[in-house]
């Protein structure tokens, strides 16, 4: 590195005499398949079984036995401060990314590399890249992001303004080093509000300059927003954005990714005129939770910036209906707060609002919940609302991530109910004090919160907020019914087994939601 700092590198190469571009793996968790995290540790191995892969890949990075005979040397670096690399470990920000360009260089100088290099992996190595490319290392030609978020304050740890430390800690705990670990956990509940060392970490997207294959997905809680923004704030036209319909692990090794990323590889790393520019800028894939999903329907923007795409407004009723109009009494409903929540998805204490379909029907993009609601005895409150969909008879339904087959079972209660293995519908969070949103940050369809100051609400009083939800496509047939739910607590699974208890709910007492009349309480969606 610059400052003289050696990190560790294993290389994979092909056999050959002629230099090779080169495909970088930037990740925490070990070098190979045996490191500290891999998939023996998740449930049914996320339907990837152990003669897939040859243990040399990174977590949720390539696996060399598959690329290295494609024509490419696969590197996967351990950052600094991991294992043996030298220094102290950073979660992301310019410190990283100044250490990934440092690394790009480095390889690209190495003998039998063409100069041609290149970064790839999910998650973490999906968010590290977003750093690393807006540092413009000269030698780095092209980019595979595969899921990454790419805002750690807004999109993971203090998401809608409520802490969420259980998955970042565990990941925290984890990781293994010489040295000194940056704590992020820590660090955020001595954080009020936001600052220079948190905004360092939401990343410079405007500033990366090379071809880009973004991929995303639903069925997780941390990447989608990311992988999203990434498409709109790149300036240039040479990006591609896919939101698959499975899991981010077993897409990572099926045919279709392998299929897809060797073709923008060859186009960008070896310079063959492969027709690659004529991959649609915009491919999404729907939902179909009951039915098939629909994989990877092509178009030229974002579909719901597009202009055949409706916004459809649905209005919040004392009966626990949307309504296409606005009731004209007013009322209210009350529901208990402060009930735990054990992150499976089930509980009493929320409300149900169901809108039925009369024709086939697409929802897509995000969607934005407009509420009033008080807290009777308390000057905060935490609001969370979920985007669900139900069979004629009001049956809510779940979407298995990965195929039966895949994951060796024959029935959906053979599935551990996770947010990697089951996806109930997009989530919006919000905590009430915490409301402030940042024009400079935000789009039409998308506000996103400063974070910059705290505004308690005085108890009883009654307020509005806007809560938006997270980006979804699903399908819908005539008759069923999308089911918008509002509580006090977390609604989707835990992202980890180990997580499922681990939840804690902020609220106290009760809340009383009011509807109808004055109270224009409603909800914003996207259809195509």
């Amino acid at each position: 590195m610059r400052d003289g700092v050696k990190l560790r590198a294993d290389i994979y190469r092909p056999k050959t005499d002629d230099k090779v571009p080169a495909i970088i793996m930037w990740g925490p968790y070990g070098k190979s398949g045996n490191g500290i995290l891999n998939l023996h540790l998740f449930p049914l191995r996320a339907g990837i079984p152990q003669s897939k892969l040859s243990g040399y890949e990174n977590f949720e990075g390539l696996d060399p036995a598959e690329w290295v005979p494609k024509g490419y040397a696969v590197i996967n670096i351990d950052p600094r401060g991991i294992n043996d690399s030298e220094g102290d470990f950073y979660w992301w920000g310019t410190q990283d990314g100044r250490d990934g360009h440092d690394a790009v260089e480095e390889i690209a100088k190495l003998p039998w590399c063409t100069g041609k290099v290149s970064m790839a992996g999910n998650s973490w190595l999906g968010m590290s890249q977003w750093y690393i490319a807006a540092e413009t290392p000269p030698h780095l030609t092209c980019i595979a992001p595969l899921e990454g978020a790419g805002d750690v304050i807004r999109e993971d740890l203090c998401r809608g303004g409520i802490l969420n430390l259980g998955f970042m800690s565990t990941i925290q705990n984890t990781l293994r080093g010489r040295n000194n670990q940056e704590d992020v956990a820590a660090t955020i509940q001595q954080s009020q509000t936001t600052n220079e060392y948190w905004e360092d970490k939401r990343a410079k997207l405007d500033k990366i300059e090379v071809p880009a294959y973004i991929l995303g997905s639903y069925s997780t809680g941390l990447h989608t927003l990311g992988a999203i923004r990434a498409y709109e704030e790149i300036k240039h036209e040479r990006k591609w954005l896919t939101i698959h319909d499975t899991q981010e692990w077993y897409d990572l090794y099926s045919e279709q990714r392998i299929q897809d990323l060797e073709k923008f590889f060859a186009r960008y790393l070896k310079g063959e005129n492969n027709g690659w520019e004529e991959t649609p800028s915009v491919r999404v894939s729907f939902l179909g939770f009951n039915i098939p999903s629909v994989p990877y329907k092509g178009f030229p923007d974002l579909p719901w910036r597009l202009p055949n795409t409706r916004s459809r407004r649905l209005y919040l009723t004392a009966e626990n209906k949307l309504s296409v109009t606005k009731p004209n009494s007013a009322s209210s409903i009350v529901y208990q707060a402060d009930a735990p929540s054990r992150l499976t998805g089930e509980n009493d204490n929320e409300l149900h609002f169901f809108f039925r379909f009369s024709e086939q029907t697409i929802l897509t993009g995000p969607s934005r919940v407009v509420i009033h609601i008080s807290a009777p005895h308390n000057d905060d409150l935490d609001v969370y609302a979920q985007i669900g969909k139900a069979d004629e008879d009001g049956n809510l339904l779940q979407n298995n991530n990965i195929p039966l087959s895949a994951l060796g079972v024959s029935t959906s209660s053979e599935i551990p109910p996770i947010k990697p293995l089951k996806y109930l519908g997009p989530q919006g969070i919000i905590r009430a004090s915490r409301r402030d949103v940042s024009e400079k940050l935000s789009t039409p369809y998308w506000k996103t919160l400063s974070n910059a100051k705290i505004e308690p609400v005085p108890p009883g009083k009654a307020i509005q907020l806007e809560n938006y939800i997270w980006p979804t496509g699903i399908i819908f047939q005539p008759g069923e019914q999308l089911v918008l739910k509002i509580s006090g607590h977390d609604m989707t699974l835990a992202e980890l087994e180990v997580l499922v208890d681990s939840f804690k709910n902020g609220n106290k007492g009760t809340h009383e939601l009011h509807v109808g009349g004055h109270f224009d309480s409603y909800l914003d969606v996207y259809t195509l």
